[in-house]
Formats: C-alpha cells, structure tokens, sequence
C-alpha cells in the first residue's frame, strides 16, 4: 500500500550534509541561527518525560532522540522487545509546527518499514493504534549504508503540537526493531497562559446608590 511517501519524500543524508558539525562536542541545537541544524526541536522536547512502549531496554527510546551533532552515534539504541512494534510518547515543553523527521535505523532487516505519526494523542498505545486514524503516516525507506532519511510532514497538519505519537508497525523482516536516531525539525512557541483575572464582587449599599427622585416615588407609591 502506497500512503504518504510520494508527498512526503524522503531524503537521504550522510555526512556531506552534516556540514562539518559532527566535529564538534558542543550542542549546536542551542543556537540561533536559521538553517538546517538550528531548526532542531531536541532543546523543545520533554525527555523527562518521554516513553516508549515494547523497548528491550528500560529508557532506551528516549536516549535515540539526540542532538542533531551525535546523529551518527551508535552507542544509544533502542530496539523492540516482543515483537517488531514500537511506539514513541513525544512530549514537548510548548507548542510544536513540525516540518521533517528524521531518522537513521538500523542497516538490515531490522529497519522500521512504516512509520504513523499522532499529534496530541497521550493515550496512544498497542490497543488502539491499529484502529486510529493517523495525522500522517509513510513508507520508510531501507538503506543498506545506516544513513540519515528525512521525511517531510504535511505542515498544515502538524501545527499546534503538544505531543507527538509515533508508531513503528512493522519492519523489514527481522524478529526486532531498531533505530539509532530520531530527529525532529520545525518551529517551536512557548505556551500562552491565560492572564489571571481577580473578579473584586462588591456588596452594594442601597445608600450608596441613590438616585434623585426614586426614593420619592416609590414612597408615593407606598402611601
């Protein structure tokens, strides 16, 4: 089944598009500037918080969300559990307009083949994932080099993202599931809090509140 990959394409990226930065130890996620590397959401993510379901090892999904220098970086893995399947929780600490995701697995057969994702979906898990309607979903790319693919999203979907659901339902073959790296790019904004309005209710005294010639008519009335 063809789903999302003609509209979504995927690029692949190796070094010659890391532009010198693997290079370098410091975080270049932190920086300002426009481009490539500085639209990294890693900063953005709430990696405290962050979980995957059916990882082999306890926390390993979250440590394959890394900076975009440690992308070729394979001593943080994760790999499925039971079965081929994974499921990744991505909260984030504002509000979220994804762009790409990008993502370097495993070589073989053990390469992730589908890919949905989820905007706003907490409760996503094993249960329902089958049957939810994904906000977008591709066909993954299996590269024999473990190199970087980048997968571009339907923007106009993707904006106002609290959390990010990613499911991995299949893969090429191998008993597991195994990814390397998870990148995600776009624009982020912090969260607007509502002003706290204080509400003063004030008890009226009738004595205050006089109006000339009420209290004159109404006594008439009175009589």
């Amino acid at each position: 089944m063809s789903h999302c990959h003609n509209e979504a394409h995927a690029h692949a990226h190796g070094h010659s598009h890391g532009h010198g930065h693997d290079d370098h130890d410091h975080d270049h996620d932190e920086a300002p500037d426009s481009g490539l590397v500085h639209e990294s959401l890693y900063q953005r993510i709430d990696h405290d918080n962050v979980t995957c379901l059916n990882e082999a090892e306890p926390d390993s999904g979250r440590s394959v969300l890394k900076p975009w220098h440690e992308k070729m970086d394979d001593t943080k893995i994760v790999e499925s559990d039971a079965d081929e399947q994974l499921i990744f929780r991505i909260p984030f600490t504002g509000l979220v307009k994804l762009k790409s995701i990008s993502l370097r697995t495993d070589a073989g057969e053990s390469a992730p083949r589908k890919m949905k994702a989820f905007i706003n979906k907490d409760d996503l898990d094993f249960d329902n994932a089958e049957s939810t309607v994904p906000t977008q979903e591709w066909d993954l790319v299996e590269d024999p080099h473990g190199q970087i693919a980048e997968y571009s999203t339907r923007v106009a979907k993707f904006s106002s993202i609290r959390s990010l659901s990613l499911f991995f339902s299949e893969n090429f073959g191998g008993d597991t599931t195994k990814i390397t790296f998870i990148g995600l790019k776009g624009e982020f904004s912090e969260l607007k809090r509502d002003p706290i309005i204080t509400v003063y209710e004030l008890q009226a005294n009738p004595a205050d509140h006089k109006i000339p010639g009420i209290n004159d008519i109404l006594g008439h009335e009175v009589d």
